[in-house]
């Protein structure tokens, strides 16, 4: 085991100078394995040989140091930070430390301005320093601890044409809305309450934002009504339109739509004619 940037770890006070104390793994450490821990960080009472747990980062001089401050991340891992300052160069986050974490434009997904929260992921980069990145998919976690039908909260983290929408379940577990059920308009950052389908054999999730076919039927229907009525009573379509046509008015399937229409027409709430539907 050696010094570990970015991760918390046990190491012993080996040295004591008036700016702070040294700490190592063990007292005949070398210089290489040793790291300062600033005065006003070290504990009250604390001497030669006491054993501390301590965070390592890099100060503004590019020095790797100690800090018994717990930032809000770790090393691999992803949480909502905010954005304290945008420059030329890229972004700044408060992950809780006096320094802040830089967040470079090539590692955001989209624009970010200060005061924003983003999802971020704490990774080392090229030049051996620490630094956050928004393309968070192979820092997520798997193994989340839900089954088929659990309700769960995700944030909204990319959208592809190709695959859905991915989604951070509990800013923490990987998880999509496949394409075939990412009906409507998403967009990063936005929090959904979504329904479990599938838990994959690598153990990652698959979710629709839609309840059980027969639970949606009527939020689904009350929509329609409400939109017909809103429309003055007709809707320029039936349900032989176009999924296209009723994806983009309405953020359903075809299928969702013809259930929803069928049902508000037994009740004799509306009626087909003419290619159109008209409020009873």
């Amino acid at each position: 085991m050696s010094l570990l940037l970015g991760e918390k770890q046990k190491l012993q006070i080996i040295k004591e100078l008036k700016f702070g104390v040294y700490l190592a793994e063990s007292q005949n450490a070398g210089r290489d394995g040793q790291v300062l821990l600033p005065q006003k960080q070290v504990p009250e009472g604390a001497g030669i040989g006491d054993e501390l747990t301590v965070f390592l980062y890099r100060d503004s001089d590019d020095r790797m140091i100690a800090t018994t401050s717990d930032p809000f991340i770790h090393l691999h891992e992803t949480a909502l930070l905010t954005v304290k300052e945008v420059t030329r160069i890229g972004a700044f986050l408060d992950w809780g430390l006096e320094r802040d974490l830089f967040l470079p434009y090539r590692e955001q997904r989209g624009k970010v301005k200060a005061g924003d929260q983003v999802l971020a992921a704490l990774y080392i980069d090229k030049t051996g320093r620490l630094a956050a990145t928004m393309n968070v998919y192979k820092y997520l976690k798997s193994r989340a601890p839900y089954q088929i039908g659990d309700m769960v909260k995700g944030r909204v983290y990319e959208v592809s044409r190709n695959f859905g929408v991915f989604v951070a379940v509990d800013d923490r577990y990987s998880a999509l809305i496949p394409k075939k059920d990412a009906q409507g308009i998403y967009r990063p950052g936005e929090i959904l309450q979504l329904r479990v389908t599938e838990v994959r054999e690598d153990g990652r999730l698959c979710l629709s934002a839609r309840q059980k076919a027969y639970l949606q039927i009527g939020d689904d229907a009350d929509r329609i009504l409400e939109a017909m009525r809103d429309r003055g009573g007709v809707l320029p379509f039936d349900d032989k339109a176009s999924p296209e046509q009723i994806n983009e008015v309405f953020g359903m399937s075809k299928a969702a739509f013809k259930r929803a229409v069928g049902h508000l027409m037994k009740e004799k709430l509306i009626v087909k004619k003419d290619g159109k539907l008209m409020v009873l």
